[in-house]
Parts: structure tokens; sequence; C-alpha cells
């Protein structure tokens, strides 16, 4: 059985990857991801694996160009609950980005069930 944290790697290596269309198999079918910091009502909370899908797609569409740094990853005494902290930088957009981010998963039977996804700018 896969980690925790193995899919917490996997994500962010298939982020990193531009692996877009195959991210969203790391996500339950009923999956939620939040992203506390977000001021965008469509994208502060996905419910579900097709709306994650889309997410994916527009980041895809963004022109998210990303490399992960630092990356730590906390377990915790929560054996389904993994911790990774971890800076992007790169480009967004044609635009230079760095972007902290904590991402706080709850991975059952190998895959996400849940995620709080605190990133900045």
């Amino acid at each position: 059985m896969t980690t925790p944290a193995e899919v917490f790697r996997q994500l962010v290596d298939g982020v990193v990857g531009r692996k877009w269309d195959e991210l969203p198999s790391l996500y339950a079918e009923d999956a939620v991801v939040v992203h506390p910091f977000s001021t965008d009502p469509a994208t502060a909370r996905l419910a579900g694996r097709d709306a994650i899908r889309e997410h994916f797609a527009h980041a895809a569409e963004m022109g998210v160009d990303f490399r992960a740094e630092d990356v730590v990853v906390h377990e915790t005494t929560d054996p389904e609950v993994v911790i990774g902290e971890f800076t992007y930088r790169g480009s967004l957009g044609g635009k230079d980005i760095t972007m902290p981010a904590i991402f706080v998963l709850r991975v059952r039977d190998g895959l996400i069930v849940s995620s709080r996804d605190y990133a900045g700018r």
C-alpha cells in the first residue's frame, strides 16, 4: 500500500512534471480539497474528483511550470495524515513566482480523501 508520504511526493512530482491528466487519480472520488488562502470562491473548496480534474486542467491552461524546493514531509501520529512543507518556484502565466506552501493531506487506501493546501505568494 502506498503511504501518505509517498502520495504527497507523487502529488508534488506530478505538479512539477506537469502531469495534469494523471494527478486526479491520486484523489478519492469524493475527495475534498480546501485552499484556505484562496480569494476565488471557485477554487476555495473543490469537492470531488471531477472538480479536482478541472482545477488541474486550469493549471495546464495557465502555463504553470514549477519546481519544488526545500521539500520536508512531516508524518503525524495519525497514520492517515501527512504534512508536506515546500516552496514552488517557477512561472505562472509567464510571470516568475515563488510560492511557499504547506499541504495537510489525509490519505486512505492510497488515495487523498482530504487536503488543506495553504499556499502564498
